[in-house]
């Protein structure tokens, strides 16, 4: 039988945190909670959960300053990590992909989407030492081999990840509507019409 997974959800929201490790242990994970972020830094350090579940906005120790504790520390420098943010901190959002979050999700917090999220960063995961051994780490460098620019590579690349075009504007600082001419100039260039045919000749070339 398999280990039972343990994720930290650090949040200093008491109504939201407990709303997420109960919907987490309904699924069957060991949860451990912290109020704010140096309990969070503390708890992962002390004892490394197999996953982070972390808010950006928290007083005395934001989100951002957590995941740079923590991928600072090798201990814990490779624990997947899934920032919760709301869609009123686009600056902070791509500050914490930048910094090396694994994912995000918005408040408040869909049930399905979150048991997604923790499911598919778990995988993704549990297959990195197989990664590591077979294939370097997908990165949207790696598209650019398709004759895409830089820019059309990080659009293709978070395509690739599920995320819409909102979200990828989001995420790289740019507007919807560059996102937008960036893509259609991208299923020019692959000779696809629509984002699944480019998606999956993206995740092809990836792995």
């Amino acid at each position: 039988m398999a280990p039972v997974k343990r994720i930290l959800v650090i949040d200093d929201d008491a109504r939201l945190r407990r709303q997420a490790a109960e919907l987490l242990r309904a699924e069957g994970y060991e949860v451990i909670e912290a109020a704010n972020g140096s309990a969070g830094v503390e708890a992962a350090r002390q004892s490394p959960p197999d996953l982070v579940l972390c808010d950006i906005t928290m007083p005395e120790m934001n989100g951002h300053r957590v995941l740079q504790a923590l991928r600072e520390d090798s201990r814990t420098a490779h624990l997947p990590f899934i920032f919760l943010t709301g869609w009123s901190e686009p600056q902070d959002l791509r500050t914490g992909m930048n910094l090396g979050a694994d994912d995000y999700l918005v408040k408040p917090l869909a049930p399905e989407e979150l048991i997604a999220a923790v499911r598919a960063r778990l995988r993704r995961a549990e297959a990195a030492p197989l990664r590591a051994a077979s294939r370097p780490e997908p990165e949207p460098a790696l598209l650019m081999a398709l004759g895409l620019t830089p820019r059309e590579a990080e659009v293709l690349f978070w395509l690739a990840g599920g995320k819409t075009n909102d979200e990828i504007a989001t995420i790289l600082g740019i507007g919807l509507t560059t996102v937008k001419k960036h893509l259609e100039s991208t299923y020019a260039k692959l000779g696809v019409e629509n984002r699944t045919s480019a998606a999956a000749m993206a995740l092809e070339r990836m792995h």
